[in-house]
């Protein structure tokens, strides 16, 4: 009691800092009866280092002269199952951390005493320690520099030899939490930024280097699940987005080690990236079949290349996926001693692969991998003596190698993805010149220039896909065009892959193709009017208003900012229905018309004007209804729950609730502009000609039906789903959907048959009423198509 009073009193005092250490000193061993005392000891001494280090230097050096952080490893010597460990990592981690000055900081590293912390053995028995210690680890290495990271190594003869930070670190690169993962990875590109020279060979050399063919191993090994998942029919979209996000986590931590920029750490990466894991990843694409091992499945394959190419944006890996893929296609022509020609004849094949030339002196000095390494590692592994048997001929009655089965094939999801990874080839920058002429997709003169620092050389004529473009633009119309519709998903896809390659492309589309689109509109404009009868026809205008800012953004995106991951979804067939109540699934297939609506709208204006022409959404009135907070509205259409209005049209019913029972109301159906709701009211108990809303439900979708055994009996479908056009909510909502909300139902009794019809006839008037003026704002909607027609022949 008197201790803890005298340290209140004066609790930064260099006089207590020493009898705090003094208490410490005295200490032999450290059980269960004095650890609290230790650990109280423990966080004072923190606490008054941390105050001396920013406000009284004569606390710090005491520390110094008592040699502190030698207690702090004597602690740790003696302890006997305290589990003493924990708390004084912990505080160990808060007095480095807030440290300012660099001679506190200097000290700390010095002596050794961080290193024997480090190294002592510790107990890992799957409680919380782990993340303590690897907490440390990385606070230590958010204080190192040129300066201080010498004092954490151990050198013979001009090279490191043991560096305990970094190695200790490393045997939790793979730990099931993913907070250590992550902390472990931050502190290896801590110490990779401090560039030093022989920490640079430390770690790039065995068996430390073994780190990172270990990393990408783990990557593949990911790439092998995540196919797996995606050739299930029945798995989940969370399954993949889980591994999909694991792979792509480690891509960006490579990314990040490749932006140190350090030529070894490049180097040694790039080449276990090519030979671990992107040539097997290509194989299924090219398409040849590893001799023995595992190997993913197409769709996979050209997911994981172009989800890497769009994170580890580095020229060695874009010129040696690209050099891949035409090398194996322009191999299928060459490997044959004869072609058959137009006319149907054999004549000999002199076509040399042009690849070949681009293995020259030229080449010698790029940095990194150089192109005569990337074609030099093709040519040992793609041997010629392999044949593309069974692939489908052109039009020109060559053998179609390389990627370009896969863009042609019957598949729909395998020609997406085998262009998505064309696009990001082509839109990349760091694309070779020479394969960029080779593919056919034009780079700028003034990129060129800037890459080349001069006039750019002369590039091939051989322009390999935009000689099949026109196949690939019928191919992807027939996507949009076909009966019963592909997928939603599938044709806001396939719409952003037919804009992108006709900015590819010079020429406009031909007539043909033309005839094919506008059937393909005419279908999308058919499926529109047909949810104008639908149960969601009142939401439809404020869908159109958010869906065609959605549509643009798709649209607009550029390769590397697409995630490809609908390619995965595509073949996992996510996008069958989810189950639920009517009104849900309704509400699915209304939206999925709208969307198929807007995408024709902007590829319409974009083929025929060449660019995207005024949204004419943006003056569509909103569906939601009109919401009053006065008590007493005369305006029926901006009531809601609690208002006060006049009885005066209302029809007197009955309705029972299961908690309160058997209740006379009045009901009023009323519709304004596209605006229609069905109001329940209880007559007012001190105005006879007023009534109070109980009840409101909308118009669209009531349904009412007079029941066949109970004429004077009106049953009411109510839709108890609520939209939204939060995209993150709404898929959430899709996937649940099964255990969530129920359509609800009213039945309302009358007096007699008549009435009831009446009621019957009165809901359909006004529903009637609010469906005419929804198609009233949709009309000229549907009459865009001619107005862009016209603007063709300008």
């Amino acid at each position: 009691m008197w201790r803890t009073l005298w340290r209140s009193i004066d609790r930064f005092s260099l006089q207590h800092f020493k009898h705090v250490i003094n208490e410490l000193r005295v200490i032999k061993v450290v059980d269960k009866l004095n650890k609290d005392l230790v650990v109280d000891l423990l966080q004072s001494i923190v606490e008054i280092v941390t105050y001396g280090d920013r406000h009284d230097p004569a606390i710090f050096e005491c520390f110094m002269e008592y040699q502190v952080l030698g207690e702090f490893v004597r602690v740790l010597k003696i302890s006997k199952n305290s589990r003493i460990e924990a708390p004084l990592l912990q505080y160990l981690s808060i007095m480095i951390q807030n440290m300012d000055t660099d001679n506190a900081i200097y000290y700390c590293l010095s002596n050794d005493y961080i290193n024997s912390i480090i190294t002592h053995q510790y107990q890992f028995d799957g409680g919380d320690l782990a993340s303590y210690y690897v907490s440390f680890l990385r606070v230590v290495s958010c204080k190192i520099n040129k300066d201080t990271l010498c004092l954490l190594v151990k050198v013979h003869e001009e090279a490191v030899v043991s560096f305990p930070l970094y190695s200790e670190a490393l045997k939790f690169a793979y730990h099931g939490e993913k907070m250590i993962q992550t902390a472990v990875r931050a502190l290896t590109l801590n110490i990779y930024n401090v560039g030093d020279d022989m920490v640079y060979q430390f770690v790039t050399a065995p068996p430390v280097s073994q780190y990172f063919s270990d990393l990408i191993l783990s990557i593949k090994t990911q790439c092998l699940h995540l196919d797996s998942l995606v050739n299930v029919t029945d798995g989940k979209t969370g399954e993949l987005l889980l591994e999909t996000d694991k792979i792509v986590d480690d891509l960006y931590y490579l990314e990040d080690v490749l932006s140190v920029d350090e030529p070894r750490l490049s180097k040694m990466i790039s080449e276990s990236l090519i030979s671990i894991l992107v040539f097997p990843m290509l194989l299924p694409l090219l398409p040849l079949r590893p001799s023995n091992g595992p190997y993913v499945s197409a769709v996979t394959s050209l997911y994981v290349v172009a989800r890497l190419l769009q994170i580890v944006q580095r020229k060695s890996l874009i010129n040696f996926v690209a050099s891949a893929v035409l090398y194996a296609m322009f191999s299928s022509v060459t490997d044959g001693s004869e072609v058959v020609t137009n006319s149907g004849t054999a004549q000999a094949n002199d076509f040399a692969n042009p690849l070949d030339e681009i293995v020259g002196p030229e080449t010698k000095g790029a940095e990194n991998l150089k192109m005569s390494y990337l074609l030099g590692y093709l040519s040992e592994n793609l041997s010629l003596d392999c044949r593309f048997s069974g692939i489908p001929c052109d039009d020109t009655g060559k053998e179609r190698g390389g990627i370009l089965p896969h863009i042609f094939s019957d598949n729909k999801t395998l020609m997406l993805a085998s262009l998505m990874l064309l696009l990001v080839l082509a839109e990349s920058k760091d694309l070779d010149y020479r394969l960029a002429g080779l593919i056919g997709f034009r780079q700028t003169e003034t990129t060129m220039q800037k890459t080349y620092n001069s006039s750019p050389p002369q590039v091939f004529d051989s322009r390999v896909f935009m000689i099949h473009l026109p196949q690939i633009l019928r191919a992807l119309l027939k996507v949009l065009a076909t009966q019963p519709p592909f997928s939603v998903l599938t044709q806001w896809q396939t719409g952003w892959f037919l804009r992108k390659l006709l900015i590819f492309q010079e020429t406009k589309l031909d007539i043909h193709d033309i005839h094919l689109f506008n059937r393909s509109y005419e279908q999308s404009c058919e499926c529109l009017r047909k949810e104008l009868a639908g149960c969601w026809f009142d939401y439809i205008p404020d869908t159109l208003r958010n869906e065609w800012e959605n549509c643009k953004r798709v649209l607009e995106e550029t390769s590397q900012r697409k995630d490809p991951f609908f390619v995965l979804e595509l073949a996992n067939h996510q996008l069958t229905s989810c189950g639920g109540t009517a009104s849900i699934l309704a509400w699915q297939k209304m939206i999925d018309a709208v969307k198929v609506y807007v995408l024709h709208l902007h590829l319409k204006a974009f083929i025929y004007r060449g660019d995207p022409f005024e949204n004419p959404l943006r003056n569509l009135k909103s569906t939601s209804l009109a919401i009053s907070g006065r008590k007493y509205v005369s305006d029926l259409s901006s009531a809601s729950f609690g208002s006060e209005i006049s009885l005066g049209s209302g029809i007197p019913c009955k309705i029972s609730f299961s908690k309160i029972g058997m209740r006379d109301i009045y009901l009023i159906p009323i519709a304004t502009g596209i605006s229609g709701k069905l109001l329940l009211l209880e007559k007012h108990p001190l105005h006879s000609k007023r009534g109070v809303v109980i009840a409101i439900a909308p118009l669209a979708g009531l349904n009412p039906k007079i029941d066949e055994n109970h004429p004077t009996w009106l049953h009411l479908q109510i839709r108890e789903f609520d939209p939204t056009f939060d995209e993150k909510k709404l898929r959430s909502h899709r996937v649940n959907a099964t255990n969530h909300e129920q359509d609800g139902k009213w039945t309302i009794g009358f007096t007699n048959a008549k009435a009831c019809d009446a009621a019957r006839l009165l809901i359909l008037e006004e529903t009637n009423k609010q469906r005419s003026s929804v198609e009233s704002l949709l009309a000229p909607l549907l009459n865009i198509s001619q107005h862009i027609a016209n603007c063709q022949g300008d």
